[in-house]
This record gives structure tokens, sequence and C-alpha cells, in this order.
């Protein structure tokens, strides 16, 4: 599976069982992302009120073609009475892994986030044994900023987590990681 084509587009109604099924099969959700089963028609509800995208967050599916991959989504963070930025996040398919599939749609939530709202930063957080979203982040331009102690709580034990942020000087005007943010990135190897 190449990326080329792969695409985000507002969830539709026939795209709700493919979602669900993040919350109702653990070996969909990954290692990282299964919390047991709890309110299992909870998109359902909110796409029908919302469409799933509200001026507080979102969700988009992750497409090719007609292809569903999965979603990526995003929340508001106020950090003061005036200001706010963005965390966002994303679950595939287990066959659209490992495939430069969530570099690629991260890179695309980051550049429509930065072009249609007015927010400075936009973060992500994932296990600190997840390395394989932490390489996607990075290659989608974000700068690890530190870890998270025992911040999850999954699979019977709390767990560390790292938070990653791109800040709207480091995208680039095509959406790709300006060079100072490779540079920063990279310089330590």
């Amino acid at each position: 599976m190449s990326v080329e084509h792969v695409t985000l587009r507002p969830v539709a109604e026939d795209d709700l069982p493919a979602l669900e099924r993040f919350l109702t099969e653990p070996e969909v959700s990954s290692p990282f992302q299964w919390f047991g089963w709890w309110d299992i028609r909870r998109w359902r509800r909110q796409w029908a009120d919302t469409g799933l995208i509200t001026e507080d967050g979102g969700h988009l599916m992750v497409v090719r073609e007609s292809e569903r991959l999965g979603f990526v989504a995003w929340r508001k963070i106020s950090s003061s009475r005036t200001t706010h930025y963005w965390n966002m996040g994303i679950a595939l398919l287990p066959d659209a892994r490992g495939k430069g599939v969530g570099t690629e749609a991260q890179r695309q939530l980051v550049r429509y986030l930065f072009a249609h709202t007015l927010v400075k930063r936009v973060e992500a957080d994932t296990e600190s044994e997840n390395f394989a979203e932490q390489r996607a982040l990075e290659k989608a331009g974000f700068t690890r900023e530190g870890v998270l102690r025992s911040v999850v709580f999954r699979d019977g034990r709390w767990r560390d987590g790292v938070r990653y942020s791109i800040l709207r000087e480091e995208v680039a005007p095509d959406g790709s990681p300006a060079t100072a943010s490779i540079d920063a990135s990279t310089s330590g190897d």
C-alpha cells in the first residue's frame, strides 16, 4: 500500500461501522488503543447530532479512494481564558499500519487545522512504548517535548506517555515539515 491518494474526509453514516470496530474488536484497536468495552454507540450518537465535527474537535476518515483506513481526531485544549490549541490522535486499521499512512494522515490533519483555525500549536500524545507512532509523528514534523509519567491506565497498569508538538511556523506552505524543524529533530543523530 502506498500513501498516494491517502486523503481525509468527513465521516459519513456508512463509515460508522468501521469506526465502531475500534470500540468492539480489541485486535483492531492495537495494543495501544484498547481500553475495554464501553459506550460502543457514542460515535453513532455524536454523528447524528454533529456529524463528528464541532468547534471543540472532530473526527475525519482516513481513506484511499473508497478504502477506509482509519480516522484522525482532534480536540480543543484551553491553555488560558483566551488561548487554545489542538490535541490530535489517529487510529488505523491493522492493514494500513506500518506503511506511511499514519505519517501522511497526520501531516494532512496538521495542514487542515492550521489552514482553517487560528491555533499556533498542535500536539499529540502516545504511549512511551508505541515506537511506531513516535516515528510517524517525528516524520510528520513534530518535536518530542517530554515524557508524561503514569498518564494512561491500560490493560491493568499505568503507562508513561510521550508528548509531541508542532507549531504553525514549523509547517511549510505545502504542508511538509519546514526545514528548520527537520534540522532540529535530526541534529542529535
